[in-house]
């Protein structure tokens, strides 16, 4: 399978997980709590298979780059956190760092 695409579904099943993370309260719901469990299970194992052709350091940098960037952006539409120049200035930089980080490693 593609490491792109599985690094996609580590990604997407880590920030399901942030966001299930924010609605058990402290694991005191069980079927958030659950979700947590079951997507970051399935977003490490995902990751471990990427890890096989992918070097890790820009694994790991897409990895965390894209998920603290689409995390942030679930908090801003879903949870109604604000928004301001700051914040949209290092999901920028964050998006910059993930290109520059593709380019290089391709090179």
């Amino acid at each position: 399978m593609n490491a792109y695409f599985l690094l996609a579904i580590a990604i997407v099943c880590e920030v399901i997980g942030n966001a299930m993370l924010k609605a058990s309260n402290g694991f005191k719901i069980l079927l958030p709590s659950l979700g947590v469990v079951v997507s970051f299970g399935v977003a490490f194992y995902a990751l471990s298979l990427t890890l096989r052709t992918m070097p890790i350091g820009v694994t790991y940098a897409i990895w965390a780059g894209a998920g603290t960037a689409l995390t942030t952006l679930l908090g801003i539409t879903i949870y109604k956190e604000n928004i301001n120049t700051g914040k949209l200035l290092g999901l920028f930089l964050i998006i910059g760092g993930i290109v520059l980080l593709n380019i290089e490693s391709t090179l």
